[in-house]
């Protein structure tokens, strides 16, 4: 495409004005050095590690026994029921969430253990997890995994004000 616009005079003289004083800079070349890899602390290197164990609690051949009809939900057999009917109604405050949207399968089981793992560190009783809906494999996926890991004591489709169908409100053990 032409440049058509051409500057009038006054133009050219105002810009000469403007520039006046300056100096043109020489361009210096910087090379940047290859730093090396910092060490992981020792703390870092036992919650990564924390974090790989908990995704080896999810199997994918495993299948745990869940209700087929209704909403998404699960109650480790040693929970009272009445944790499933608080979940369901919305009587707990998730502080955490986990939102898996577009994530592979092992990528979520790593964030799950993350999570899990996170909850318990930080004494967070409650966190929702964002699956959505799209081809429903990770909406299925989800509860399996969630229903093998022996610090998930129950869980529950969310309330709409939590995410509906595309989410879940999940109980986690805490550190006694």
């Amino acid at each position: 495409m032409k440049n058509n616009y051409r500057l009038t005079p006054e133009e050219v003289a105002q810009f000469q004005e403007a520039i006046a004083g300056t100096t043109v800079l020489s361009q210096d070349r910087i090379l940047h050095r290859h730093q090396k890899k910092k060490r992981l602390t020792i703390r870092t290197r036992d919650l990564l590690q924390e974090e790989d164990n908990g995704v080896y609690y999810f199997s994918d051949e495993f299948q745990p026994l869940l209700a087929s009809e209704g909403p998404t939900r699960y109650a480790r057999a040693d929970v009272f029921r009445d944790e499933i009917k608080k979940l369901r109604r919305g009587d707990y405050t998730p502080d955490l969430l986990l939102d898996v949207h577009g994530l592979t399968q092992l990528q979520t089981k790593r964030e799950l253990a993350a999570l899990i793992v996170s909850c318990r560190r930080e004494h967070i009783h409650c966190a929702r997890i964002m699956h959505g809906y799209g081809r429903h494999i990770l909406k299925q996926q989800i509860p399996l995994w969630l229903a093998q890991h022996p610090d998930v004591l129950a869980f529950h489709q969310a309330d709409q004000k939590w995410g509906g169908a595309a989410a879940l409100l999940v109980l986690i053990e805490l550190e006694a």
